[in-house]
Formats: structure tokens, C-alpha cells, sequence
């Protein structure tokens, strides 16, 4: 991730297939299609709630300004369970709010990563 800042948001289903649809109107006409913002997108804000808790962003945190070589350094940094902190963790890379890295030195270690410094949030009214 090279990205300085992540978009979090809420977009409905409808709004997502209707910019899906005119991506794919504009490519049929052979017409420039507008990059659009990177960003990762829930369908409404009780979703969001349960998935960017506030122990989440501590380890978000944790993650980007101390660099913990593995999971468990994070948990032992955390002074949380391994299996709650690996849960947590590999929850946010599948939403895509940090990245793991299986390195091998020795072991074999998976390395928590967050490439962003802020996450904005965008929620339409």
C-alpha cells in the first residue's frame, strides 16, 4: 500500500451497480473512464460500527507507529490474546485495512503492515 490516506464510507448496494454500470457503459463506448478514489465502502454505518472498532484502530495504530514483526509481538505488545489480536488482525486484511507479509527468517512469521497515516471517513447525508 503507497497510499497516504484510506477512505472508509458507506455506499449502498445500488450506488456501487449503478458506478459499476456506467464503468462498464463508458469501456463498451470506448470513452475514458474517471479513476475513482480508492477507498473501502460498507453498505450502511452499523456495518462500519462493527467492523472499525476502537480496539481495531489501536492496533491499526500499534501496527504503523511501533512495526511489530509478527502477530504475536503485536499481541504481547497489545497485552492481548493471540488468537483474539490474530482474529482481529486478519479480519482487517480481509477488508483491506492493513496488508500481512509472511516473511522466513527461521520461522515463518506473518508481518501486520499499515502503508496509510489517516483514515477519512465519508458518510453521505
Amino acid at each position: 500500500m503507497r497510499v497516504k490516506n484510506i477512505t472508509v464510507g458507506i455506499k449502498n448496494l445500488k450506488t456501487v451497480m449503478d458506478e459499476a454500470k456506467d464503468i462498464m457503459k463508458r469501456l463498451d463506448a470506448g470513452k475514458k473512464v474517471v479513476k475513482q478514489k480508492p477507498g473501502i465502502y460498507f453498505e450502511n454505518i452499523d456495518t462500519m460500527r462493527k467492523i472499525i472498532t476502537e480496539e481495531r484502530i489501536r492496533i491499526l495504530h500499534i501496527i504503523k507507529t511501533d512495526h511489530p514483526s509478527s502477530i504475536y509481538e503485536l499481541a504481547k505488545m497489545l497485552k492481548r490474546d493471540l488468537k483474539n489480536v490474530s482474529n482481529d488482525v486478519h479480519y482487517l486484511a480481509q477488508v483491506g485495512l492493513l496488508e500481512l507479509e509472511k516473511t522466513k527468517e527461521g520461522r515463518e512469521k506473518t508481518t501486520p503492515k499499515v502503508g496509510y497515516s489517516k483514515i477519512l471517513v465519508e458518510i453521505p447525508v
